[in-house]
């Protein structure tokens, strides 16, 4: 695992640990809902994955886009296809999103050091 998605998710599992350990009915179902959400249905995990890469890069949320990198990764999405949902949340956020997309590439690149596609 590489240094950035190490310390990504090791920060991530730490604070959602201390998050839940809250006990708050709403925040418990919030993330009850956003799991369900990126499951199987009428469309495939795979493309909820590339949608919500979308909508965190228009929204500009690092963390939120090497989440769905992490997870479109795992579920096999090529190098050309996150580009095309780079594309697509460009045209959608503007100029404005080409930052995140430069840090989106760095994450892409260091998930796949040593795959090859």
């Amino acid at each position: 695992m590489t240094d950035q998605r190490k310390e990504f998710n090791d920060y991530r599992q730490k604070m959602n640990e201390k998050i839940l350990a809250a006990d708050n009915l709403v925040l418990k179902r919030l993330f009850n809902l956003d799991t369900n959400t990126y499951m199987d249905g009428a469309l495939p995990s795979k493309t909820k994955e590339m949608l919500g890469l979308v909508a965190s890069m228009v929204l500009r949320c690092d963390d939120c886009i090497k989440y769905h990198l992490e997870k479109c990764h795992d579920h096999g999405v090529s190098t050309d296809e996150v580009f095309e949902v780079f594309a697509v949340a460009n045209i959608v956020g503007g100029t404005i999103v080409i930052p995140h997309t430069r840090r989106a590439v760095e994450f892409w690149e260091e998930l796949n050091a040593g795959v090859t596609e």
